[in-house]
């Protein structure tokens, strides 16, 4: 295992508690996201904000499926499932991200995925995320 596989997946672990702080723990002071469906989320905001999505979708859960690393440029890519509740449905969507890191810390990461509140479940199309493993 690379050591930015390991910030990832320990990332994702921390997504997964809703908990604010073990969230931020794992940015740079100056990181940002950038999200297809969102302004840009900095710094001190990063840990409050994952803490907010993880109430709204009623304990949410992120799952990896497949994450490339390159360890020499400090970026990581990965594809992503999110588990979460609305309104009583339980609705899956998935998307991909990319990573840049500041020493062992998540400088950026840029967010592909769409959110259509009409109709949450948005996945690729007939993909076998059951059979899919980081």
């Amino acid at each position: 295992m690379g050591r930015f596989r390991d910030r990832v997946e320990a990332y994702f672990a921390a997504c997964n508690t809703g908990e604010a702080a073990a969230v931020a723990a794992h940015f740079a002071p100056d990181a940002c996201i950038y999200d297809l469906n969102l302004k840009p989320v900095r710094g001190d905001a990063i840990g409050p904000f994952w803490g907010a999505v993880f109430r709204k979708w009623q304990g949410a859960q992120w799952e990896i499926h497949s994450l490339v690393e390159d360890e020499a440029a400090g970026a990581v890519a990965i594809e992503w499932t999110m588990r979460g509740e609305r309104d009583g449905a339980v609705f899956r969507v998935s998307g991909s991200e990319h990573y840049a890191f500041s020493g062992d810390r998540i400088a950026e990461i840029r967010q592909y995925w769409i959110f259509d509140p009409d109709d949450p479940e948005k996945r690729l199309i007939d993909f076998p995320y059951a059979a899919a493993t980081a």
